[in-house]
């Protein structure tokens, strides 16, 4: 059911924007494969399609990624965001930009950075005992995401601002207009590999709603399985930022309209996320290249959506109280 809105969304993206395409170019340009003849082919296989794909596979791996926290955490209002991925990322990133590096090793230093977040936050959580290990855990997130931002705004300081920080502060902001087939060949194996591992304990991860004490009693390895998953989130949330930037909102947006639409069970919870996730950003891209005369940043676009509903949400969840 909901992959006919993706589709559809997809077409749209396909012949919408600054130049826009009739429904019958773009179909045979597709048809007649990459080495299509003609400004429909160039349009359709150079700019549009892998930004199409990487829309879908980002918006992918961050809702997925967001799904999985917040059943983790049992936390409806926490995002991949919460142990310091984009953070991280994004001072990767923007210390890569302040030396002049090209943009494959910026994106590796994004990836990096990424996964160093992650390492710096458990390494935290793992010498503090004695408390709640969840809420230790997303505390040290917190406290590690905010000295990486204090360490992105120390580089955009130091940057040269006429060069480095408009390009540093284009990237924070988030967009698919610079990703390549070939960035793609790199990051969607890593987000697969984040993703099959959720797919594969699907159905333990329901148990995670439990508490820990029901989870072991059902025979779960309760400390393992969520260092799986934290693991698994963060490399496909790692991926995702190393070649999109910094696009929030959707890991926290998303999963709770896709458990409207599929319920709370992990086993429809996660195609739906998926689903969901790759048709909205692919079109706020869409929107974010169509609406004005220069494109908007994606994470401009999210954070309009985002923020209203996580107040929403911030407000249910008191009134529940």
């Amino acid at each position: 059911m909901l992959l006919l809105p993706v589709v559809l969304v997809a077409a749209v993206a396909l012949v919408s924007g600054a130049y826009p395409l009739a429904i019958g170019d773009a179909l045979s340009a597709l048809l007649a494969g990459p080495r299509a003849d003609g400004e429909a082919g160039v349009v359709v296989w150079k700019l549009r399609l892998p930004r199409i794909l990487a829309g879908l596979l980002v918006g992918m791996a961050l809702s997925v990624a967001g799904a999985a926290y917040q059943g983790m955490f049992r936390n409806p209002l926490v995002s991949p965001d919460i142990l310091g991925v984009s953070a991280g990322a994004g001072l990767g990133a923007a210390l890569a930009i302040l030396l002049g590096q090209p943009m494959a090793v910026v994106q590796a230093a994004a990836f990096i950075g990424g996964l160093l977040a992650v390492g710096s936050v458990y390494t935290v959580a793992a010498r503090v005992r004695h408390h709640d290990p969840v809420l230790v855990l997303v505390l040290a997130g917190v406290a590690v995401g905010t000295l990486f931002g204090a360490g992105i705004s120390l580089v955009k300081v130091l940057a040269d601002p006429s060069v480095q920080l408009p390009s540093i502060t284009f990237w924070l902001l988030g967009g698919l207009n610079a990703i390549t087939a070939g960035d793609l060949a790199i990051a969607a194996p890593l987000m697969l590999c984040g993703l099959a591992p959720m797919w594969l304990l699907r159905w333990r991860i329901n148990l995670l709603t439990l508490s820990d004490d029901e989870a072991a009693s059902m025979g779960i390895d309760v400390v393992r399985l969520r260092l799986t998953l934290v693991a698994c989130a963060t490399l496909m949330t790692a991926a995702a930022v190393s070649i999109a930037g910094i696009i929030g909102w959707i890991g926290l947006v998303v999963p709770h309209a896709a458990r409207l639409l599929a319920g709370p069970e992990f086993s429809r919870l996660l195609p739906a996320s998926a689903l969901l996730g790759g048709a909205f950003l692919v079109a706020a891209d869409t929107l974010a290249r169509s609406a004005a005369s220069v494109e908007l940043p994606l994470g401009v676009l999210t954070a309009i959506v985002g923020a209203p509903v996580f107040l929403w949400l911030l407000a249910r969840s008191g009134r529940t109280s």
